[in-house]
């Protein structure tokens, strides 16, 4: 015992939906009664059946770090914040990078403007970008290792000296047992969960990356907590609470960094939602300008009607950093004007939220 729970190391298998075997790592297995759990497994690297790929060889996020040695080029397959992270470090480190993504832009799920920045970012570092490409196989030749795909109904190759792969990742379920339990998978065989963090079996419980919803450590955490506040209510027969989504956050850390929260422009489009945005220019920003990071931009999105902030997003230095000020905005339902009324010391990063929360707050004021 370790205070008030039992440290059980082993691999868990569900029986049924309230017993688990686990296969002790010191040996030997054990059966273990519950009247809730918690599923919070995570994710792995989703291998693809790519012809050619796991015969040629490749580096991942799992083995890139533990390498004793560069290759002089890379191929990254992939334009996620995993191959998007990993194309800055090698690129910093003076290694030609190419990347090939598969979607008609690098970070899907972003905005268009987010996404097209920070490829022009990547390309005025010597990196080359590739997107709406087709897959086709992976070989090894005389210069290395080569990646066929096609791109405008054209087949195309290009050669490096290492490939790195970063296709996604899937919920690591493998083994758990979850049938048995009961407890239901969508198609990309994530556990699904209500707002509560409960599965199909009520009394099991599930968060992070396993749920496939976001798969962020801050919100994994939060769901974790929630999940476990629901677990005690449902035992002293109380109802849940419920996971709040609205402040989502994300945020990745090549150069320059990209960070956002709430709700984007793409996602209020396809809600049907009226929205304002505004933005505004780092290039046009004295402490940016002083320091030499002049790249990229911050943009607002409010509610048209209320004003109330409802997402925000960076483009450039100290992204990770600038974007918890929207969040605490966001938090207490702030308006635009509510931000622009808000003193900020000059010269900073922080002053150039004002410039779109004025520009914002002013359209608002004059539309009623």
């Amino acid at each position: 015992m370790d205070g008030r729970f039992a440290f059980v190391r082993g691999r868990a298998e569900f029986i049924d939906s309230y017993h688990l075997k686990v296969k002790l790592l010191s040996g030997g297995e054990e059966e273990i009664e519950g009247k809730t759990f918690m599923i919070s497994t995570g994710s792995e690297i989703n291998y693809t059946n790519l012809e050619g790929l796991a015969e040629t060889g490749f580096l991942d996020s799992d083995t890139a770090l533990d390498s004793d040695r560069y290759p002089r080029s890379l191929v990254i397959l992939g334009g996620g914040a995993i191959a998007l992270e990993f194309a800055h470090f090698y690129n910093a480190l003076g290694l030609e990078v190419t990347i090939l993504q598969r979607s008609p832009q690098v970070l899907k799920e972003a905005d268009q403007d987010i996404a097209e920045a920070l490829v022009e970012a990547f390309r005025k570092r010597g990196m080359k970008v590739n997107c709406g490409t087709k897959l086709k196989r992976v070989g090894r030749t005389a210069k290395g290792k080569s990646v066929w795909y096609e791109q405008d109904g054209e087949e195309r190759v290009v050669e490096a000296e290492e490939i790195f792969y970063a296709l996604g990742r899937k919920p690591a379920v493998a083994g758990l047992g979850l049938k048995k339990a009961g407890v239901e998978m969508d198609r990309q065989n994530a556990v699904i969960v209500n707002e509560e963090l409960q599965t199909s079996q009520p009394h099991i419980f599930a968060g992070g990356d396993v749920t496939g919803l976001y798969e962020i450590v801050h919100i994994a955490t939060k769901q974790g907590e929630i999940a476990a506040q629901n677990a005690k209510r449902l035992l002293e027969g109380k109802s849940g609470v419920k996971m709040d989504y609205r402040l989502q956050m994300f945020a990745m850390f090549p150069e320059p960094q990209v960070a956002v929260v709430g709700i984007t422009e793409r996602e209020a489009a396809a809600e049907g939602r009226e929205v304002r945005v505004a933005k505004h220019c780092f290039s046009d920003h004295g402490k940016s300008i002083v320091r030499g990071e002049v790249e990229g931009f911050v943009k607002l999105i409010v509610d048209a009607k209320s004003g109330e902030i409802v997402g925000g997003a960076v483009v450039g230095p100290e992204a990770s950093e600038l974007i918890h000020e929207i969040a605490v905005a966001m938090h207490f339902h702030s308006t635009a004007a509510d931000l622009a009324s808000v003193p900020h010391y000059h010269p900073t990063l922080s002053e150039i939220w004002t410039y779109p929360a004025e520009e914002l707050a002013l359209v608002n004021a004059r539309s009623r």
